[in-house]
């Protein structure tokens, strides 16, 4: 007898809806799956026929064959099993086929037929609910995750044996329902730039950046605040609207890192050790899975002690950093992955770290030009803001004085936002860094002055066409957050001293 069930699969960030068609028919007993299964889905074939013997279920001892169809789309998730086992029962004639129709089974089996979650849920149930399916079967692990999508009649199961007494109406299963209202929710933050002592260079440097997105690098002695200043970033960051939430909450299901119940609202802060690998950084595997720059997408990725991280991973970064997109191409796939994020690196000046600061430096002319050299120019010029971060002063320290908390700097930079956004609308943009030479022409005006300033300083300095469009970004920021219509010449000279400070040591 021949029968079609349906599960799903993820590839990049897409789910697929994969049709596993089953025929069983006499002759000497075997197992086959095709259509292009990776040894994790062959391997199912084990897993589903101790499950279905352990349920209590007959398995056929005749001859079985499988097809994953598509067939041209590569497989290699175990949570095609559920689907597997399903579609057996149907073609022995244990499930009758009309009882799933409109249904997707997604889930891992163990061999005494136990559910277990998989990754990228989110993923197959959006693709399903688009593609007309009306309910899932899916592990209770993976129960609220299901939820994010409120189109799909939800089952929760824990054992293959509840999945076929629901299809059999022996014994039916309860829908989960939600228990809150995601909308309402707001992230939380247990820190606070209040807490961050003097330091104010630094801080207004961070404001410009989160008010238009931009890139920084900080360069300061060991101890001087800069971990702590970046970490404290992501909470004076607009939040996320809904489209952004559910997008980044995609990103972490595939990478197998959501583990709440309910969508991610917080804006990712990614922080890397400096011994992480191209892949790690940029997304590969045999079927490309997200690396850093993906997690870190709508939100922060710190590259603490850049110098440290190997020159070829770094170089990796130009493309996202200019195209907010990260493509990859293996044998199996070719995928794009987002990673739209704001870069925030910190490094010391010298390999000892005490390199213009009042403490002696014992590094040689030669160690610290070989340090700093680490870092290309190309990878410099996209990095908006330099900034350098001196040790606080101890009467700083000590200072009673209230310092400005992470809510207040929030109002203006979403104030600069909206601004931005109302500017933006005809380019589809929200933030000035993402704008393009064609919108800086058409939405940036600047002064008299501040033109001759731009003129003098691209002589003198020689910069590139990257370095202008990006120094007039910054001016735009600035000026947003004074409520000016226009770019003056305080507005550039102020985004002019946070260039390229690196080069000039």
């Amino acid at each position: 007898m021949f029968a079609s069930v349906y599960g799903a699969t993820t590839l990049g960030l897409m789910g697929n809806i994969i049709t596993v068609e089953t025929d069983i028919a006499n002759g000497l007993p075997g197992f086959e799956i095709v259509g292009m299964a990776a040894t994790s889905v062959k391997e199912s074939k084990e897993r589903v026929r101790s499950a279905m013997k352990n349920s209590g279920y007959e398995f056929p001892m005749r001859r079985i064959t499988m097809n994953l169809a598509p067939a041209e789309l590569k497989k290699d998730s175990t949570g095609l099993d559920i689907a597997i086992a399903v579609g057996i029962m149907v073609s022995s004639g244990q499930i009758q086929a009309e009882k799933t129709a409109g249904c997707l089974f997604i889930g891992e089996l163990s061999l005494d037929g136990h559910i277990r979650p998989v990754k990228g849920l989110l993923s197959m149930i959006l693709k399903g609910a688009s593609a007309g399916f009306h309910t899932v079967f899916i592990s209770e692990e993976n129960a609220a995750e299901a939820l994010l999508c409120r189109k799909m009649t939800v089952y929760a199961v824990r054992t293959l044996r509840d999945v076929i007494q629901h299809l059999n109406d022996i014994e039916r299963l309860e829908v989960v329902v939600s228990s809150d209202d995601q909308q309402e929710i707001r992230p939380e933050y247990t820190i606070d730039f209040s807490e961050v002592q003097g330091q104010f260079l630094a801080k207004r440097a961070l404001e410009i950046a989160a008010a238009g997105g931009h890139n920084v690098l900080m360069i300061g002695p060991p101890g001087a605040g800069k971990t702590m200043l970046a970490k404290r970033l992501p909470t004076i960051l607009p939040p996320m609207n809904t489209e952004e939430s559910l997008e980044v909450t995609k990103i972490y299901s595939v990478a197998g890192l959501f583990h709440q119940n309910r969508m991610i609202t917080e804006r990712p802060f990614r922080s890397p050790h400096h011994t992480i690998s191209v892949n790690g950084l940029i997304g590969g595997g045999t079927i490309p899975r997200p690396g850093e720059v993906t997690l870190a997408h709508n939100g922060v990725l710190f590259l603490d002690e850049l110098p440290e991280f190997p020159r070829s991973v770094l170089e990796v970064m130009r493309q996202p950093l200019e195209d907010g997109v990260v493509h990859i191409a293996r044998v199996h796939a070719s995928l794009t992955y987002p990673a739209q994020y704001m870069l925030i690196a910190a490094m010391n000046p010298c390999p000892c770290g005490n390199y213009g600061s009042d403490q002696l430096c014992t590094c040689t002319p030669g160690e610290i030009r070989r340090y700093v050299r680490k870092i290309s120019g190309p990878l410099l010029d996209r990095i908006d803001l330099h900034v350098r971060v001196e040790r606080p002063l101890y009467r700083e320290l000590v200072s009673d004085e209230a310092q400005e908390g992470s809510g207040v700097i929030r109002e203006r930079v979403l104030a600069a936002r909206e601004r931005q956004v109302e500017r933006l609308r005809p380019f589809g943009m929200f933030c000035n860094a993402h704008m393009g030479h064609r919108a800086i022409r058409e939405t940036c005006c600047v002064t008299e002055q501040a033109r001759r300033l731009l003129q003098e300083v691209f002589d003198k300095f020689k910069l590139s066409a990257r370095s202008y469009d990006r120094i007039i970004k910054v001016s735009r920021t600035i000026a947003d957050l004074g409520e000016s219509d226009e770019i003056g010449q305080e507005h550039v000279a102020e985004a002019l001293s946070y260039r390229n400070k690196l080069q000039r040591m």
